[in-house]
Protein backbone atom coordinates (compact mmCIF):
# COMPACT_ATOMS: atom_id res chain seq x y z
CA UNK A 1 0.00 0.00 0.00
CA UNK A 2 1.43 3.39 -1.05
CA UNK A 3 2.14 5.82 1.81
CA UNK A 4 0.19 9.05 1.82
CA UNK A 5 2.46 12.08 1.48
CA UNK A 6 1.38 15.09 3.51
CA UNK A 7 1.93 18.57 2.16
CA UNK A 8 4.00 20.44 4.74
CA UNK A 9 4.26 24.19 5.18
CA UNK A 10 6.32 26.19 7.65
CA UNK A 11 4.72 29.10 9.51
CA UNK A 12 6.62 31.79 11.43
CA UNK A 13 5.28 34.30 13.97
CA UNK A 14 7.70 37.19 14.55
CA UNK A 15 6.87 38.91 17.83
CA UNK A 16 8.54 41.66 19.81
CA UNK A 17 10.03 39.24 22.35
CA UNK A 18 9.79 35.78 20.77
CA UNK A 19 9.99 34.17 17.35
CA UNK A 20 7.95 30.98 16.95
CA UNK A 21 8.01 28.65 13.95
CA UNK A 22 6.19 25.41 13.20
CA UNK A 23 6.12 22.81 10.49
CA UNK A 24 2.44 22.22 9.80
CA UNK A 25 0.51 19.70 7.71
CA UNK A 26 -2.04 21.20 5.34
CA UNK A 27 -4.97 20.28 7.61
CA UNK A 28 -3.48 22.28 10.46
CA UNK A 29 -1.63 19.56 12.39
CA UNK A 30 1.56 20.93 13.95
CA UNK A 31 4.40 18.50 13.31
CA UNK A 32 7.32 20.29 14.97
CA UNK A 33 8.16 23.65 16.53
CA UNK A 34 11.05 26.03 16.98
CA UNK A 35 11.50 29.03 19.28
CA UNK A 36 14.06 31.74 19.86
CA UNK A 37 14.17 35.19 21.47
CA UNK A 38 13.65 38.05 19.05
CA UNK A 39 16.41 40.26 20.54
CA UNK A 40 14.62 43.23 19.00
CA UNK A 41 16.91 45.82 20.60
CA UNK A 42 19.92 44.28 18.88
CA UNK A 43 18.76 45.55 15.50
CA UNK A 44 17.30 44.20 12.25
CA UNK A 45 20.29 42.04 11.27
CA UNK A 46 20.24 40.09 14.53
CA UNK A 47 16.47 39.62 14.34
CA UNK A 48 16.71 38.32 10.78
CA UNK A 49 19.44 35.88 11.83
CA UNK A 50 17.19 34.69 14.67
CA UNK A 51 14.26 34.21 12.27
CA UNK A 52 16.44 32.09 9.97
CA UNK A 53 17.75 30.07 12.93
CA UNK A 54 14.23 29.45 14.28
CA UNK A 55 13.06 28.23 10.87
CA UNK A 56 16.06 25.90 10.67
CA UNK A 57 15.33 24.62 14.19
CA UNK A 58 11.72 23.75 13.31
CA UNK A 59 12.80 21.98 10.12
CA UNK A 60 15.42 20.00 12.03
CA UNK A 61 12.91 19.08 14.75
CA UNK A 62 10.55 17.76 12.07
CA UNK A 63 13.33 15.53 10.74
CA UNK A 64 12.89 16.76 7.17
CA UNK A 65 14.91 18.58 4.54
CA UNK A 66 13.86 22.11 3.49
CA UNK A 67 12.96 20.84 0.01
CA UNK A 68 10.18 18.74 1.57
CA UNK A 69 8.30 21.94 2.45
CA UNK A 70 5.84 23.49 0.02
CA UNK A 71 6.58 26.99 1.25
CA UNK A 72 7.17 29.37 4.16
CA UNK A 73 4.70 31.88 5.56
CA UNK A 74 5.78 34.72 7.85
CA UNK A 75 3.45 36.67 10.13
CA UNK A 76 4.94 39.89 11.51
CA UNK A 77 3.57 42.84 13.45
CA UNK A 78 3.51 46.24 11.82
CA UNK A 79 2.81 47.77 8.44
CA UNK A 80 3.43 45.01 5.93
CA UNK A 81 3.55 45.33 2.14
CA UNK A 82 2.64 41.78 1.20
CA UNK A 83 2.98 42.43 -2.53
CA UNK A 84 6.63 43.49 -2.28
CA UNK A 85 7.34 41.25 0.73
CA UNK A 86 8.61 44.12 2.84
CA UNK A 87 8.16 45.10 6.46
CA UNK A 88 7.51 48.80 5.94
CA UNK A 89 7.53 49.52 9.68
CA UNK A 90 7.35 47.42 12.83
CA UNK A 91 6.60 49.03 16.22
CA UNK A 92 8.02 45.96 18.01
CA UNK A 93 11.45 45.98 16.34
CA UNK A 94 13.46 49.21 16.37
CA UNK A 95 15.03 50.10 13.04
CA UNK A 96 12.77 47.93 10.91
CA UNK A 97 11.86 50.08 7.94
CA UNK A 98 11.47 48.72 4.42
CA UNK A 99 13.08 45.39 5.34
CA UNK A 100 12.78 42.88 2.41
CA UNK A 101 12.12 40.00 4.81
CA UNK A 102 10.33 37.75 2.30
CA UNK A 103 13.19 37.82 -0.19
CA UNK A 104 15.84 37.27 2.50
CA UNK A 105 14.12 34.12 3.78
CA UNK A 106 13.22 32.92 0.28
CA UNK A 107 16.84 33.20 -0.84
CA UNK A 108 18.14 31.45 2.28
CA UNK A 109 15.86 28.40 2.02
CA UNK A 110 15.12 28.36 -1.74
CA UNK A 111 11.39 28.01 -1.04
CA UNK A 112 8.31 30.07 -2.02
CA UNK A 113 7.90 32.55 0.84
CA UNK A 114 5.01 34.87 1.71
CA UNK A 115 4.77 37.69 4.26
CA UNK A 116 1.75 39.24 5.98
CA UNK A 117 0.62 41.15 9.04
CA UNK A 118 0.33 38.89 12.08
CA UNK A 119 -3.22 39.83 13.08
CA UNK A 120 -4.45 39.79 9.48
CA UNK A 121 -3.05 36.32 8.96
CA UNK A 122 -4.44 35.19 12.31
CA UNK A 123 -7.91 35.89 10.90
CA UNK A 124 -7.12 33.60 7.98
CA UNK A 125 -5.80 30.92 10.34
CA UNK A 126 -8.89 31.07 12.53
CA UNK A 127 -11.12 30.85 9.48
CA UNK A 128 -9.33 27.95 7.79
CA UNK A 129 -8.28 25.85 10.79
CA UNK A 130 -10.50 27.12 13.62
CA UNK A 131 -14.04 27.56 12.37
CA UNK A 132 -13.04 25.47 9.31
CA UNK A 133 -14.67 27.78 6.76
CA UNK A 134 -18.12 27.36 8.30
CA UNK A 135 -18.67 31.13 8.08
CA UNK A 136 -17.94 33.39 5.14
CA UNK A 137 -17.79 36.76 6.94
CA UNK A 138 -15.56 36.92 9.99
CA UNK A 139 -13.51 39.50 11.86
CA UNK A 140 -10.62 38.55 14.12
CA UNK A 141 -9.37 40.96 16.77
CA UNK A 142 -6.24 40.49 18.87
CA UNK A 143 -6.15 42.42 22.13
CA UNK A 144 -2.77 42.48 23.83
CA UNK A 145 -0.18 45.26 24.13
CA UNK A 146 -2.03 46.87 21.23
CA UNK A 147 -4.98 45.93 19.06
CA UNK A 148 -4.80 44.38 15.60
CA UNK A 149 -7.27 42.66 13.35
CA UNK A 150 -8.04 40.78 10.20
CA UNK A 151 -11.12 40.56 8.00
CA UNK A 152 -12.61 37.65 6.06
CA UNK A 153 -15.19 38.81 3.51
CA UNK A 154 -17.17 36.30 1.45
CA UNK A 155 -14.67 33.57 2.29
CA UNK A 156 -11.59 35.57 1.31
CA UNK A 157 -9.02 37.49 3.30
CA UNK A 158 -9.48 41.22 2.76
CA UNK A 159 -6.02 42.79 2.49
CA UNK A 160 -6.55 46.12 0.72
CA UNK A 161 -4.38 47.55 -2.05
CA UNK A 162 -0.99 46.77 -0.50
CA UNK A 163 -1.90 44.09 2.00
CA UNK A 164 -2.09 46.60 4.85
CA UNK A 165 -5.83 46.39 5.61
CA UNK A 166 -7.01 45.42 9.09
CA UNK A 167 -5.27 48.08 11.20
CA UNK A 168 -8.43 48.37 13.28
CA UNK A 169 -6.54 49.30 16.43
CA UNK A 170 -5.89 52.72 14.94
CA UNK A 171 -9.42 53.80 14.22
CA UNK A 172 -10.22 56.89 16.28
CA UNK A 173 -12.58 56.26 19.20
CA UNK A 174 -12.02 59.51 21.13
CA UNK A 175 -10.75 62.60 19.25
CA UNK A 176 -9.52 64.00 22.58
CA UNK A 177 -8.17 60.70 23.85
CA UNK A 178 -4.67 59.58 24.89
CA UNK A 179 -1.67 59.86 22.58
CA UNK A 180 -1.02 56.71 20.54
CA UNK A 181 2.38 55.36 19.49
CA UNK A 182 1.27 55.79 15.88
CA UNK A 183 1.22 59.58 16.37
CA UNK A 184 -2.57 59.94 16.44
CA UNK A 185 -4.74 60.45 19.53
CA UNK A 186 -7.67 58.43 20.82
CA UNK A 187 -6.97 55.27 18.81
CA UNK A 188 -8.90 52.17 19.84
CA UNK A 189 -5.77 50.54 21.24
CA UNK A 190 -5.09 53.53 23.52
CA UNK A 191 -8.44 52.80 25.21
CA UNK A 192 -9.03 49.04 24.98
CA UNK A 193 -5.63 47.30 25.03
CA UNK A 194 -3.56 45.73 27.78
CA UNK A 195 -1.37 48.83 27.77
CA UNK A 196 -4.44 50.99 28.34
CA UNK A 197 -5.56 48.81 31.25
CA UNK A 198 -2.17 49.07 32.97
CA UNK A 199 -2.02 52.84 32.37
CA UNK A 200 -5.44 53.42 33.94
CA UNK A 201 -4.59 51.20 36.92
CA UNK A 202 -1.44 53.20 37.64
CA UNK A 203 -3.37 56.45 37.26
CA UNK A 204 -5.97 55.33 39.82
CA UNK A 205 -3.32 54.15 42.28
CA UNK A 206 -1.41 57.42 42.00
CA UNK A 207 -4.71 59.18 42.64
CA UNK A 208 -5.00 57.41 45.99
CA UNK A 209 -7.14 54.39 45.13
CA UNK A 210 -6.92 51.42 47.48
CA UNK A 211 -6.39 48.19 45.56
CA UNK A 212 -4.77 44.78 45.79
CA UNK A 213 -2.87 45.62 42.60
CA UNK A 214 -0.35 47.63 44.64
CA UNK A 215 0.49 44.65 46.82
CA UNK A 216 0.78 42.27 43.87
CA UNK A 217 3.61 44.36 42.44
CA UNK A 218 5.26 45.07 45.78
CA UNK A 219 4.54 48.77 45.44
CA UNK A 220 6.55 49.06 42.20
CA UNK A 221 4.05 50.58 39.77
CA UNK A 222 6.37 49.96 36.82
CA UNK A 223 5.44 46.28 37.19
CA UNK A 224 1.70 46.86 36.72
CA UNK A 225 0.55 44.92 33.66
CA UNK A 226 -2.81 43.75 32.38
CA UNK A 227 -2.28 40.26 33.81
CA UNK A 228 -1.68 41.75 37.29
CA UNK A 229 -4.95 43.69 37.09
CA UNK A 230 -6.69 40.49 36.02
CA UNK A 231 -5.14 38.60 38.93
CA UNK A 232 -6.43 41.23 41.34
CA UNK A 233 -9.90 41.07 39.77
CA UNK A 234 -9.99 37.30 40.26
CA UNK A 235 -9.24 37.91 43.94
CA UNK A 236 -12.31 40.13 44.15
CA UNK A 237 -10.57 43.51 44.00
CA UNK A 238 -13.21 46.14 43.26
CA UNK A 239 -11.02 48.60 41.35
CA UNK A 240 -9.52 45.90 39.15
CA UNK A 241 -12.99 44.63 38.25
CA UNK A 242 -14.14 48.16 37.41
CA UNK A 243 -11.08 48.81 35.24
CA UNK A 244 -11.62 45.62 33.24
CA UNK A 245 -15.31 46.44 32.84
CA UNK A 246 -14.32 49.90 31.53
CA UNK A 247 -11.86 48.25 29.15
CA UNK A 248 -14.68 45.98 27.97
CA UNK A 249 -16.83 49.06 27.34
CA UNK A 250 -14.25 50.61 25.03
CA UNK A 251 -13.65 47.24 23.37
CA UNK A 252 -17.39 47.13 22.69
CA UNK A 253 -17.41 50.63 21.16
CA UNK A 254 -14.83 49.59 18.60
CA UNK A 255 -16.58 46.29 17.93
CA UNK A 256 -19.88 48.11 17.39
CA UNK A 257 -18.19 50.18 14.66
CA UNK A 258 -16.85 47.05 12.97
CA UNK A 259 -20.22 45.28 13.22
CA UNK A 260 -21.94 48.26 11.58
CA UNK A 261 -19.35 48.56 8.81
CA UNK A 262 -18.85 44.89 7.93
CA UNK A 263 -21.98 43.11 9.19
CA UNK A 264 -19.99 39.95 10.04
CA UNK A 265 -21.47 36.65 11.12
CA UNK A 266 -18.72 36.06 13.67
CA UNK A 267 -16.20 38.15 15.62
CA UNK A 268 -13.36 36.26 17.31
CA UNK A 269 -11.36 37.98 20.03
CA UNK A 270 -7.85 36.67 20.73
CA UNK A 271 -4.62 37.88 22.29
CA UNK A 272 -3.36 37.87 25.85
CA UNK A 273 -5.96 40.29 27.23
CA UNK A 274 -8.78 38.23 25.74
CA UNK A 275 -7.84 35.44 28.18
CA UNK A 276 -9.81 37.44 30.75
CA UNK A 277 -12.86 35.80 29.18
CA UNK A 278 -16.38 36.91 30.13
CA UNK A 279 -15.06 39.54 32.55
CA UNK A 280 -13.96 41.45 29.44
CA UNK A 281 -16.27 40.15 26.73
CA UNK A 282 -19.63 40.49 28.47
CA UNK A 283 -19.35 44.31 28.85
CA UNK A 284 -18.17 44.46 25.22
CA UNK A 285 -21.12 42.44 23.97
CA UNK A 286 -23.51 44.65 25.93
CA UNK A 287 -22.14 47.76 24.21
CA UNK A 288 -22.49 46.11 20.79
CA UNK A 289 -26.13 45.30 21.52
CA UNK A 290 -26.72 48.91 22.60
CA UNK A 291 -24.74 50.77 19.93
CA UNK A 292 -24.69 48.69 16.74
CA UNK A 293 -27.67 48.58 14.39
CA UNK A 294 -30.11 46.01 15.72
CA UNK A 295 -30.09 43.92 12.53
CA UNK A 296 -26.29 43.61 12.47
CA UNK A 297 -25.98 43.21 16.26
CA UNK A 298 -28.57 40.43 16.18
CA UNK A 299 -26.75 38.55 13.44
CA UNK A 300 -23.25 38.55 14.92
CA UNK A 301 -21.72 36.19 17.45
CA UNK A 302 -18.77 37.46 19.52
CA UNK A 303 -16.60 34.66 20.88
CA UNK A 304 -13.06 33.96 22.12
CA UNK A 305 -10.62 32.95 19.38
CA UNK A 306 -10.27 29.22 18.80
CA UNK A 307 -6.56 28.67 18.07
CA UNK A 308 -4.99 30.41 21.06
CA UNK A 309 -1.35 31.39 20.63
CA UNK A 310 -1.11 29.52 17.31
CA UNK A 311 -3.47 31.80 15.37
CA UNK A 312 -0.71 33.72 13.57
CA UNK A 313 1.48 30.68 12.83
CA UNK A 314 -1.45 28.77 11.38
CA UNK A 315 -2.54 31.90 9.56
CA UNK A 316 0.88 32.14 7.93
CA UNK A 317 0.48 28.51 6.82
CA UNK A 318 -2.99 29.23 5.47
CA UNK A 319 -1.57 32.22 3.58
CA UNK A 320 0.95 29.97 1.83
CA UNK A 321 -1.71 27.39 0.98
CA UNK A 322 -3.98 30.10 -0.44
CA UNK A 323 -1.18 31.38 -2.70
CA UNK A 324 -0.25 27.88 -3.84
CA UNK A 325 -3.90 27.12 -4.64
CA UNK A 326 -3.95 30.17 -6.90
CA UNK A 327 -0.67 29.20 -8.48
CA UNK A 328 1.03 32.39 -7.27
Amino acid sequence: MKAVTRRLVLGVDVGGTKIAAAVVAERGEIVARGYSPTEAQAGPRVVIDNIVATIAQAISSAGIAPRQLSGIGIAAAGIIDSESGRVSFSPNIPGWREVPLRDIVQERFSLPTYLGNDATLAALGEWRFGVKKKVSDLIYITVSTGIGGGIICHGRLYTGVLGAAGEVGHMTIDVNGPQCNCGNVGCWETLASGTALAREAVKEIKGGASTAITGLVGGDLSLVEAKVVFQAAKQGDRLAGELISRLGYYLGVGLANLVNIFNPELVLVGGGVAKMGDLLLEPAKKVVRERAFATSAGAVQIKPALLGDDSSILGAVAFVLAHLARGK
